[in-house]
């Protein structure tokens, strides 16, 4: 994605954004984008450690909305929306278990572990972060949604050539 339109899906998510945020979210897609071509990750994976990403982010953001009685941005808090939803044959015929019993767990750490550091590294705030990882959820769920076949979770992730 070129720094101008992730600049532009981030400020339409979390409203208008310093240099050094820009900066933070543009260094934070190069390193994800590389590390995903590189390991030539698959879509489930992706998807599971961009959720096991998500969830606390969201709890800490909600218990600061909490504590301080502020408004979090409905782009913030829920799943962007895709075209079309996740096939329901597919997804009653996946078996959990044995999809957590197939994926390469220090591949996944690897790439949580990038994100993680990367995020500290370039001091991203809180949801900063969380839109960044939103734009990588709605490009994995898209995906999710073409799969005919439980085996297509394990295709490579696919990064569009303007991403």
């Amino acid at each position: 994605m070129t720094q101008d339109r992730l600049v532009e899906k981030a400020t339409k998510v979390g409203g208008n954004m310093s240099d050094d945020a820009v900066e933070g979210l543009v260094t934070l897609q190069e390193r994800v984008v590389n590390l995903i071509k590189q390991l030539n990750m698959p879509l489930v994976e992706v998807s599971i450690v961009i959720q096991n990403m998500l969830s606390p982010m969201l709890t800490s953001l909600n218990e600061h909305a909490s504590n301080t009685n502020s408004e979090i941005p409905e782009k913030l808090k829920h799943q962007w929306p895709i075209r079309k939803p996740i096939n329901d044959d597919v997804a009653s015929s996946l078996s959990v278990d044995k999809i957590l019993s197939v994926v390469d767990e220090d591949r996944m750490d690897i790439l949580m572990t990038l994100i993680r550091v990367t995020m500290v590294e370039t001091e991203m705030i809180l949801t900063d972060g969380i839109s960044a990882l939103r734009m990588w959820e709605h490009l994995a769920r898209s995906q999710l949604s073409n799969i005919i076949s439980p085996g297509q979770l394990f295709s490579p992730f696919e990064i569009p050539e303007d991403w």
